[in-house]
């Protein structure tokens, strides 16, 4: 008896194109990954929102150029006037203005360096470091900004006093030195940019901590450093509340000497605006220096996979 086998004839081809229809279809459009072009729209509200943002610069830069009558009247000056430079000059010499920059610069550079060094170390530990109570102690820097400032004022301002530095910058500089908002900013971007394998091949490699800070934390750190940094020196540079009531008038920074040139009972506003001018400068320079800076470190941080 013989058996016959069944051979199954192959399958007609399928073309290609009919394959390609059969696949998953792809969840990229044509095109993707290409720069968008801006509408009319988008272009509109880009010049709206930089005019508003320059508005006010440009107003105090009329307002000091013009007397106090000129800026007061039924129908304010639009236009820089001719009186910049004895404007300038008189909210200089009136609020002593040169000993507060040094001031401001000194206070403001020491809390930024402070505060990037500490926010830096403190934001590692809570983000890649295995210890008991890290999450309690975590929970416990954020309540922290839902404290207000004011409720520390009058303890802060007797321990100042007791210590003897009332009057000084240190009573500015020290209750200042690390921020919550800092750790808890340092932390979390340091939970996404820093991989654990990482930091266990510099273990492996017999790195100490603050080698494998130095060595791969920082530079892995730098993008969020140079955004805390400048958001730091910034806030610091416009404090006003805590210098006011904790420098003198021999010793202040440039917010509280502008303070002064307004607390006369009838004060020149366009010398007034002058100062605020001033102190807006040094801002403005330490943007335009430092500005691509930062912004090349955010977009470094944004593409890290």
């Amino acid at each position: 008896m013989t058996m016959t086998s069944t051979v199954k004839a192959p399958e007609p081809a399928v073309p290609s194109a009919r394959r390609r229809d059969t696949r998953r279809p792809s969840r990229f459009r044509p095109g993707a990954g290409k720069q968008l072009q801006g509408g009319p729209f988008a272009y509109i509200a880009l010049a709206v929102v930089g005019i508003g943002s320059l508005l006010p610069l440009y107003w105090t830069l009329v307002a000091a150029s013009h007397t106090q009558d000129e800026v007061l009247a039924t129908t304010p000056p639009f236009l820089p006037g001719g009186r910049l430079l004895h404007n300038l000059d008189a909210a200089w010499n009136q609020a002593h203005l040169g000993k507060a920059i040094v001031n401001s610069f000194l206070v403001a550079g020491c809390i930024t360096a402070a505060t990037l060094f500490f926010c830096t170390l403190a934001g590692y530990a809570f983000a890649k470091m295995r210890f008991r109570g890290r999450g309690a102690l975590m929970t416990g820097v954020i309540a922290t900004l839902t404290i207000p400032p004011q409720l520390s004022v009058v303890p802060l301002f007797m321990m100042m006093s007791d210590i003897g530095w009332g009057g000084q910058l240190e009573s500015v500089i020290f209750p200042t030195l690390v921020s919550a908002f800092g750790v808890f900013f340092m932390r979390q971007y340091l939970s996404e940019a820093l991989p654990y394998e990482l930091v266990e091949a510099a273990k492996i490699d017999g790195a100490s901590n603050f080698r494998i800070v130095r060595s791969v934390v920082l530079p892995v750190a730098r993008p969020a450093m140079m955004v805390l940094g400048m958001l730091t020196f910034v806030q610091a540079w416009n404090d006003f509340f805590w210098p006011y009531l904790a420098l003198n008038q021999q010793n202040p920074t440039l917010q509280v000497a502008l303070g002064q040139l307004s607390a006369s009972y009838t004060p020149d506003q366009s010398i007034v605006m002058a100062g605020a001018l001033i102190s807006t400068l040094p801002l403005l320079v330490v943007f335009v220096i430092f500005g691509k800076r930062i912004v090349g470190g955010i977009m470094s941080g944004a593409v890290k996979g």
